[in-house]
């Protein structure tokens, strides 16, 4: 037999259990592991929001795979030094450049106690699915859902999309599609020219491709144009083909515009077919009750799908869809398999189980961080901290408006502000600026296409956010430009 071997307080050997030998010496250094995630947090204004990995860090994640116990305070300090100040920095309040939550100490503690619970909540006899129905009861009441209203914690709203398109599928074609396939079935979806690539890949996931997918133009305020939208379905019947499904934008990955979603619900209602709506980030303006007029006619939808790790500021990841239908869902994804028998009492009562309701037969605890972010902080402060960003984003678009250096790309809808340093050239030189920025640790905005030219873009999600932290964003985004720009040469391309 192997004698046990003690490295960082964790038993070892043929026989030996992974946890540690000296439990005080690891709840020790557990607690120095959370005092400085702790403090980072605290303190995160004084670090750069990005920074670039040099080679000596690059090079530590290229060795192999190690054969051999690690010190856990070793790779404590790896993490410090090697990791942490590497990350995309969207926890920073200078980040502007995706739309990513900041997260929260009470969300963070929340993934702590689900990874030490480690509960599988694809199924059984277990409270953790009780938090999970209880947030799909709370987000069926926001939205306006009726009782019998299906939901699920997911990935992301990448996944969610796909999930509302196959049983948006099922619906139009009957559950058989599951065993035959959609061989031979010209099923057409329709969103917006502005609508997120996830759409696309979902159409291709559910095996009815990409081009299935119509791309509806967009306006001036780049919102779905509905007479359009009303063309192509007329155009695609006439063709033989089969419209099934809509979906509306509640905030576009580019500009933050939303759909009216009242009138795609109409189109989708006289054409019958089905209406979701892809409010990734948006969707939880439902909490704000000054943005909430934005959104009407979400309720009218058959799906949701948004993103608690974005306005929520949950941590990664938290995505969810909303089912008006929650019969038809189960019927989209559940399956008889022998080793899943359900019983009437026993662990494995309790159903239906998630793993009825989507396509993962293992699934983390997400639901935890959520439960405790909305108890902790309660909708009608998210629903400032929502609101607040906004406001950011309406300074922001005062600030650039006071600058003649600069101007706006698009209308500001939400939280996302699109704007341009004016030169000759421009498309180079925002590029640049942006690339500028980060590497600057300042800010970190990202790029997009506005019109056909690039844009500078500042999506405003961070709750730690504040204005000192959008005038500091002008008068880097002005002093870049100065220096890539000769003096008096960006008035040239206004």
């Amino acid at each position: 037999m192997v004698a046990p071997l003690k490295v960082a307080g964790i038993e070892s050997g043929v026989e030996a259990s992974l946890d540690p030998r000296d439990w005080e010496e690891f709840r020790a250094q557990a607690h120095r592991m959370l005092d400085d995630i702790l403090t980072y947090t605290e303190r995160i204004r004084e670090r750069p929001v990005w920074r670039e990995s040099p080679e000596a860090v690059l090079e530590g994640f290229r060795e192999e795979l190690p054969r051999r116990p690690v010190e856990l305070a070793a790779l404590h300090e790896r993490f410090l030094h090697e990791i942490l100040p590497y990350a995309v920095g969207n926890a920073h309040p200078g980040f502007f450049g995706w739309v990513h939550g900041g997260g929260t100490p009470v969300g963070m503690l929340a993934e702590m106690l689900a990874a030490g619970l480690n509960a599988n909540v694809a199924g059984r006899n277990q409270v953790p699915l009780l938090v999970e129905r209880q947030v799909v009861e709370w987000m069926r009441e926001l939205f306006g859902f009726p009782h019998g209203a299906g939901g699920l914690f997911v990935t992301g709203t990448s996944a969610a999309n796909l999930m509302a398109v196959l049983v948006a599928r099922a619906l139009a074609l009957g559950t058989d599609v599951r065993s035959e396939g959609v061989s031979g079935k010209r099923l057409v979806g329709y969103a917006s020219a502005a609508a997120h690539e996830s759409m696309a890949r979902a159409m291709d996931v559910a095996g009815l491709g990409m081009r299935a997918l119509r791309r509806i133009p967009v306006d001036e305020a780049f919102r779905i144009d509905v007479g359009a939208l009303k063309e192509a379905i007329a155009a695609d019947r006439r063709a033989g083909l089969r419209p099934f499904f809509v979906a509306g934008n509640a905030g576009t990955v580019d500009t933050g515009a939303v759909d009216d979603l009242a009138a795609v619900g109409q189109v989708a209602r006289r054409e019958n077919i089905w209406f979701h709506v892809d409010g990734a980030f948006g969707a939880l303006a439902m909490l704000a009750p000054e943005l909430s007029p934005k959104l009407a006619g979400i309720e009218r939808a058959d799906s949701i799908a948004f993103d608690f790790h974005k306005w929520g500021q949950v941590p990664y990841d938290a995505g969810f869809v909303l089912i008006r239908d929650g019969a038809l869902q189960e019927r989209t994804f559940a399956t008889e398999a022998g080793y899943l028998r359900r019983e009437g009492r026993g662990l494995a009562a309790g159903s239906p189980w998630p793993c009825d309701l989507g396509f993962d037969q293992s699934r983390g605890f997400r639901a935890l961080k959520v439960w405790f972010t909305l108890q902790a902080y309660g909708a009608e402060r998210l629903g400032r901290v929502i609101s607040g960003t906004c406001e950011l984003a309406r300074y922001l678009k005062e600030r650039i408006e006071e600058e003649p250096e600069l101007e706006l790309a698009a209308p500001v809808e939400l939280n996302i502000v699109c704007f341009r340093y004016r030169c000759e050239d421009s498309d180079v030189v925002n590029r640049e600026i942006a690339v500028d920025l980060q590497e600057s640790g300042m800010a970190a905005p990202s790029t997009t296409v506005i019109g056909g030219r690039a844009a500078i873009r500042a999506a405003i999600v961070n709750h730690r956010t504040r204005k000192e932290d959008i005038d500091r964003l002008v008068r880097a985004t002005l002093e870049m430009g100065a220096a890539r720009v000769p003096r008096g040469a960006w008035y040239a391309g206004a």
